[in-house]
């Protein structure tokens, strides 16, 4: 039998996780490693009942599978078909539209839109500050404002850059590090403070010349002008974050066609959840995930289209 670590490709993370039973017993062991609990009450005397599947508490009494209190909550699709969701969601370069892992999961398109938001909360981008050459600039998505019913158009932004577009402010460590969230606009107040969130003082900042840069006196930032042509000044340039608006973009018009604002920020996550992991191994992109839906609260399905 394969070792989880052993797994490079589809076929082999098929037959690693054959059966239901293989896919609980992975989910126990990252879940319940330092010892099982009741994700009710966090009392530590449990016990399990004779399907193998089920728990009791001893303190609360009440009864919990391995998947309560996570993001897959009480979920009745398998786990095997969950594993090979969040496979196939951590692996694909541009994301899998619901209407497709549905038909390779083998569940409705309902179903798999669901899956695919509860998975995407579970991809959550790093917190802390970073440090030393950091990359920032900020990009438009959604339909053109002359396309929109009047009803979606927000009057708050026509007229800026945007034309009414969803604003995404992000990041780019030179060390690799890629981080990107929704803002409200591109004032100087809104983008002072992501930058002071995410960025330590002291810090060399490379920007364009968006005026709402200046004033960052604590930070050490150089400009380039693309309106004048000039896109490189030496090692400041911005060229590392455009990469990764390029490839989110390809996502939204290839793969997704549509992300609304209310969901918008899970999409980024994701992105930025597989840039980040680029460079590991397909085995431990899907620990990472698998880690993180642990300890990722549930998403009820009332809340997710409310």
């Amino acid at each position: 039998m394969k070792n989880i670590l052993d797994f490079k490709t589809l076929a082999e993370f098929l037959e690693y996780f054959k059966d239901e039973e293989t896919c609980r017993a992975h989910f126990t062991a990252v879940r319940f490693g330092n010892g099982e609990y009741c994700p009710h009450c966090g009392h530590t005397h449990v016990n399990k009942f004779a399907d193998g599947i089920r728990y009791r508490c001893g303190a609360c009494k009440k009864d919990f599978r391995v998947q309560t209190g996570t993001v897959f909550g009480e979920s009745k699709v398998p786990l095997r078909k969950w594993f090979i969701a969040v496979y196939l969601l951590s692996t694909t370069s541009k994301g899998i539209s619901s209407v497709q892992l549905a038909k390779h999961v083998g569940v409705t398109q309902k179903t798999g839109w669901f899956m695919d938001h509860r998975i995407r909360k579970a991809m959550k981008q790093n917190g802390g500050q970073m440090f030393g050459a950091i990359e920032a600039d900020e990009t438009y998505v959604g339909g053109a404002v002359k396309n929109m019913h009047a009803s979606k158009v927000d009057r708050t932004k026509v007229g800026t850059g945007g034309k009414g577009k969803a604003i995404i402010f992000g990041l780019k460590s030179r060390d690799g590090e890629y981080r990107a969230s929704v803002v409200p606009a591109v004032n100087a107040e809104v983008l002072h403070k992501e930058i002071r969130e995410n960025v330590a003082t002291g810090s060399i900042l490379y920007t364009d010349e968006n005026r709402s840069y200046r004033g960052l006196a604590d930070f050490k930032r150089t400009a380039v002008n693309h309106a004048a042509r000039k896109y490189v000044i030496g090692a400041a340039h911005t060229n590392g974050i455009e990469s990764f608006w390029a490839l989110f973009k390809r996502g939204y018009h290839g793969i997704y066609h549509h992300m609304s604002e209310k969901h918008l920020q899970k999409y980024i996550d994701e992105c930025a959840f597989r840039v980040n992991r680029k460079g590991q191994k397909i085995n431990s992109v899907f620990a990472d995930v698998v880690a993180s839906v642990v300890t990722t609260d549930k998403l009820p399905y009332k809340e997710l289209i409310a």
